[in-house]
């Protein structure tokens, strides 16, 4: 029979966080079962929890930035053992066979990949996340976490390290590079810190600077407001690459001017509103302008080590279960520093 586990969900669109038995199913032959320790908490859980993208399928437990140890393992797993730090990020299964999963793409499964809340799994069942005790996962989705990093500030590099890794490393942030962060949340806290680990010249740019000692203890030379226009003129022609982390409905032709010639504006975020672009700022200048949504299984992979080699991990604030309502009004504020993690042995305490 599956077992249950101690879990935070939402009965319905509205409602607050309360604590539950979730169930977990029976492990097969390649699934690992891990006692997740701490979970950390990204705005998608909450556009997801609140509607803000469409409806969602009640009850349900987010969370996909997760970390624990391996309690039990099946008969047919190889690459990790009972008491392994690991952790699981924003997907728990793929096809495993189309070519985007063989490139180690999983996210873009051309079956479509199953992410790990809210998402169908194959077997029909609704994925349940990681607010809770336990969870139970393919390993071929289980990441390990490399000793140099604690588990709770490794929480979020599942989702937020590797959402910036994987755009900072193929668009080239490495030394020499000239590269903007815009924003300094939960996502831009760790760009500036990946970026700069990999040797390039890290500006960050934000509405405000109140974070300025921040950003620069991370690794940023500099931290300039957006709201004074003369930063936009002193920058004009500056960077090789732009890392927009915020979901803000942004002045895209302002941005587009600071770009070097063969320069890129990369977008993690998700604003409301279409971008407003004219051909010309792209065609002068050969600049380009791109999405980037995680990274595969191997590049998260290869994101922990990288940072555990560089000592990286989130800056994070410590919660319990009964604090995730609140915590999430404050996200959506900016009141926090830089990642809320959940003490998951606190649930039904």
């Amino acid at each position: 029979m599956p077992t249950t586990t101690p879990a935070l969900s939402v009965p319905a669109a509205g409602k607050p966080f309360g604590a539950i038995e979730l169930e977990r199913r029976d492990l097969r032959d390649d699934d690992v079962r891990i006692d997740i320790k701490w979970a950390g908490i990204c705005h998608s859980d909450i556009h997801t929890i609140r509607e803000e993208w469409g409806l969602t399928p009640f009850p349900l437990t987010p969370g996909h930035e997760i970390a624990g140890i391996v309690t039990e393992v099946g008969p047919a797993v190889t690459r990790h053992k009972v008491g392994d730090r690991v952790g699981i990020g924003c997907m728990v299964d793929s096809c495993g066979e189309c070519e985007q999963c063989k490139n180690g793409n999983e996210q873009y499964c051309e079956k479509g990949a199953v992410f790990t809340y809210a998402s169908e799994g194959y077997d029909g069942e609704l994925t349940q996340g990681g607010y809770a005790q336990a969870i139970v996962a393919s390993e071929r989705f289980v990441l390990s976490i490399p000793e140099g990093i604690e588990l709770d500030e490794a929480a979020p590099l599942l989702c937020a390290g590797i959402t910036t890794y994987a755009p900072l490393k193929r668009w080239g942030a490495d030394k020499g590079a000239k590269v903007a962060v815009v924003g300094m949340g939960g996502l831009g806290h760790l760009g500036v810190k990946i970026a700069a680990a990999m040797g390039a010249e890290v500006t960050v740019l934000s509405r405000s600077t109140d974070k300025s000692a921040d950003a620069k203890s991370y690794g940023a030379v500099d931290h300039l407001s957006t709201k004074d226009e003369k930063t936009f003129d002193k920058l004009a022609g500056t960077f090789d690459l732009i890392l927009n982390t915020v979901s803000a409905d942004l002045p895209m032709e302002d941005y587009l001017r600071l770009l070097k010639p063969f320069g890129a504006m990369v977008n993690v975020g998700l604003p409301t509103k279409p971008y407003s672009i004219t051909p010309g700022s792209l065609v002068h200048g050969d600049k380009a302008i791109a999405g980037s949504l995680i990274g595969g299984i191997p590049a998260t992979q290869e994101m922990l080590d990288f940072c555990a080699e560089h000592g990286i991990g989130a800056t994070i604030e410590r919660i319990s279960a009964d604090e995730v309502d609140d915590a999430y009004d404050k996200v959506v504020a900016g009141d926090v520093r830089y990642r809320y993690v959940i003490d998951t042995a606190t649930i039904g305490k």
